[in-house]
């Protein structure tokens, strides 16, 4: 698609630790162009070029660089956290040991003359969302990222809900069983331990090690540490009962954990993205019809519970719609 004259675009920004995505975006969220070019971490000077190599890739195929006419209201980044999404700011990534306290928004701005924003994919993917996606029909958005980890992000009325510091909406680090398994940021029993990718291979895992039968060991050739959460929904839709059992199990822990969410927030919608989404979107009959069970607002089903727009592309989408509240504020 080419970019029309007159119109107003953003570009969006997805870093990751392996590559760096970036597309053109217009005013109604559709990704006009977008380009992978592979991160190299060894240092901030040479993460920072990577970025800019994905930004200068869009900007060409666009022909934004040969005296367009297109409108580029700026830069919009989903970058890995901990940041300050005021300063712009990359703390302390772990990803990228490179970027400590390193500016990302004022190099980028001194780069290209524009305006940008840079937040988290959990707040980024939840405003894109909210704007042009599944919540944009409703005044105050949850959305859930589930795929190797779980990010989740806040909006009302069109606004990411940051916190007093920029540090809220860390939904994938609630403690839903305190004697459960150790999650990666140190606390025991996180959703993100209980329900995303990683924990959906794990429970397979240990229930085919305990001595049931599955398809999915067929797959690894016994080598349960190769198991994905993919394999496990894969499974599922072809009848395997171990399958479904493991996505069951679940369930459940995210239909506990969702219902604390309404009892908090009583969002108007509900928006599970990320790579799991399409495994687990089967399953939302079920957590709309358990909901009660776990949940003492009595009108926890009205809230629908719903699939996020935005696939692989939410870090793009939602580095565009960051932008958009450049404009607003």
């Amino acid at each position: 698609m080419t970019p029309a004259s007159g119109d107003e675009y953003a570009i969006g920004v997805d870093i990751g630790g392996t590559k760096v995505a970036a597309g053109l975006v217009n005013a109604a969220g559709e990704i006009i162009h977008q380009t992978r070019t592979p991160m190299v971490a060894n240092d901030a000077v040479a993460g920072l070029a990577a970025v800019v190599a994905s930004i200068d890739s869009v900007r060409a195929a666009t022909k934004l660089d040969s005296g367009s006419d297109v409108s580029v209201s700026g830069i919009g980044i989903c970058a890995p956290g901990p940041l300050d999404p005021r300063t712009g700011v990359v703390i302390n990534p772990p990803n990228l040991p490179g970027w400590r306290n390193f500016p990302l928004a004022a190099k980028i701005s001194k780069t290209y003359s524009l305006p940008v924003r840079v937040d988290n994919d959990g707040n980024a993917a939840a405003l894109a969302e909210a704007l042009w996606g599944a919540g944009r029909d409703y005044r105050n958005v949850f959305c859930a990222t589930i795929g190797t980890g779980i990010g989740t992000g806040i909006v009302f009325d069109h606004h990411i809900y940051h916190g007093r510091t920029g540090a809220a909406a860390e939904g994938g680090h609630m403690t839903i069983d305190y004697r459960g398994p150790r999650c990666g940021c140190g606390k025991l029993g996180c959703i993100e331990v209980l329900a995303s990718g990683p924990a959906i291979a794990r429970r397979a895992s240990e229930k085919i090690a305990s001595g049931r039968s599955s398809t999915i060991a067929d797959q690894v050739a016994g080598r349960l540490e190769r198991i994905t959460g993919e394999m496990v929904g894969q499974a599922y839709l072809a009848g395997d009962p171990l399958a479904k059992e493991v996505l069951q199990d679940t369930v459940l822990v995210l239909t506990a954990w969702l219902g604390n969410i309404v009892d908090l927030l009583e969002p108007d919608v509900m928006i599970i993205g990320g790579g799991a989404a399409s495994m687990l979107q089967p399953f939302f009959p079920e957590i709309e019809n358990q909901l009660p069970h776990w949940c003492v607002n009595s009108h926890c089903q009205e809230i629908p519970l719903v699939i996020a727009r935005y696939g692989a592309d939410a870090g793009i989408a939602g580095g565009a719609a960051l932008c958009r509240s450049i404009s607003a504020t």
